[in-house]
């Protein structure tokens, strides 16, 4: 019996997913750091070997889009506000033991990051590093001889910091390469998008009675407070207790980002029940602003429209010459994963909805369905487009794209997947973006 391709894969792609978001709960008990979702350090690919290119096909061009690596928290109250709550209740003699060393760590937090808000870390540098590593060691025909590269960052500094620690890279294991990099306003119309009216459906969707039920569902720090305060009256009285609750929760997961990681430790101050909680907010949270979510009317993923649009047409552009090299950009997580959502990666692009009303998102389901924050934008996520041909005449390209170096999946038929036929891939795009 004949089996259609496609069909097999997309039930392959199914199952994996499935099989994966089941697991959710004991990944991240085993592993509290998976907690972080876009404060996960670069984990680097989980898939050991790549699916070998039809015969004949030799990788020849790269286009990429990547966000800045490890960094510090951004907004001085994410280290200032919670020491200043803790200190205040030490005055009056109102931290427990536990509080006062929870008070000692945090200072130590905050003395360390203490102007370098949002700034890369050296772990940050480290990551783009590897993985401008793994991409010549990967795909060297695209970075053999003299070739250029076009390198384009966000006025950011850690997204600039990101690009140059990854061209050093580069540079080191091939000086013959022509590179051009640049960060100016110039391209932030594609390279970090701002829409208006996206953001005003983002802030009512925050106001959504389903995500606010939701998160109020999973708002669980009656114990923590209780273990860092000496009154439960006192605490009720004066501290934001679900403000400090997730300050405390940022600093615990963005603590893997820096050189105090290994000495410094906040996530037992979780129990995995609580950890579990504060990710599954997290990860609606995310869904609902930058995914594909009923909540916020599936518009979210356009925002990277400028993006798209880019990466198609210098696609077409570079496809022409004989030795292209490869076109990397550096960004944000808030591009990265709506750009996912817009390619349809990996299923990715389709809402989570309730299997009896599919017009209401299901915040409850989506771990179960395989929206894993954390598979999506760690620091130094990436997306990498591998374009393959047979010799320069050739008509019939291939693409493979790389999801964080995993091999994606498109919702497109291919007779070779994971490489697609990229006229199949543009115009599929094409069509959405119409």
């Amino acid at each position: 019996m004949k089996i259609n391709k496609f069909l097999f894969a997309t039930f392959l792609l199914f199952l994996s997913l499935t099989t994966t978001a089941q697991e959710s709960r004991k990944e991240i008990d085993a592993n509290p750091c998976l907690a972080g979702s876009n404060y996960l350090a670069y984990p680097g690919p989980l898939q050991k070997s790549y699916t070998p290119a039809p015969a004949g096909y030799k990788p020849f061009y790269l286009s990429h889009y990547g966000r800045h690596g490890s960094r510090y928290l951004i907004g001085k109250n994410d280290y200032d506000k919670p020491c200043e709550v803790l200190a205040h209740a030490d005055s009056l003699g109102m931290l427990t033991p536990l509080g006062k060393k929870t008070l000692r760590e945090i200072r130590i937090l905050r003395d360390e990051a203490r102007g370098r808000d949002g700034e890369l870390t050296l772990r940050g540098a480290e990551q783009h590093k590897a993985i401008a590593r793994r991409m010549i060691h990967n795909f060297p025909e695209v970075f053999a001889g003299k070739t250029n590269i076009d390198a384009r960052s966000t006025v950011v500094i850690r997204c600039i910091l990101s690009m140059e620690n990854a061209l050093q890279q580069l540079l080191v294991l091939n000086p013959e390469l022509n590179i051009r990099h640049d960060a100016s306003y110039h391209d932030m119309y594609y390279m970090n998008l701002n829409d208006p009216e996206i953001e005003k459906i983002k802030k009512e969707a925050l106001n959504n009675p389903v995500l606010q039920a939701f998160e109020e569902r999973h708002e669980h720090h009656d114990r923590l407070m209780n273990s860092l305060f000496t009154s439960e009256d006192y605490w009720k009285k004066n501290v934001d207790a679900k403000s400090l609750n997730r300050k405390l929760f940022a600093l615990a997961c963005n603590m893997q980002s820096t050189d105090l990681r290994d000495s410094i430790n906040l996530f037992p101050l979780f129990t995995k029940d609580e950890l579990y909680d504060c990710w599954q907010q997290s990860n609606a949270w995310w869904y609902v602003e930058y995914g594909p979510a009923k909540i916020s009317q599936g518009r979210v993923p356009y925002s990277q429209r400028n993006l798209l649009r880019n990466i198609i047409e210098t696609a077409d552009s570079c496809i022409r010459l004989p030795h292209p090299g490869a076109t990397l950009r550096y960004g944000h997580d808030t591009m990265v994963m709506p750009l996912t959502c817009l390619m349809d990666l990996d299923g990715l692009g389709e809402p989570i909805v309730n299997k009896k009303d599919t017009t209401v998102d299901d915040l409850e389901a989506l771990d179960d369905r395989g929206w894993l924050d954390y598979r999506i934008f760690p620091m130094a996520c990436n997306i990498q487009l591998v374009f393959y041909r047979r010799n320069m005449d050739d008509k019939d390209i291939l693409v493979k794209i790389l999801r964080n170096e995993n091999e994606a999946r498109l919702p497109i038929p291919s007779d070779c997947a994971p490489y697609y036929h990229w006229k199949d891939v543009r115009e599929y795009w094409e069509r959405k973006l119409k």
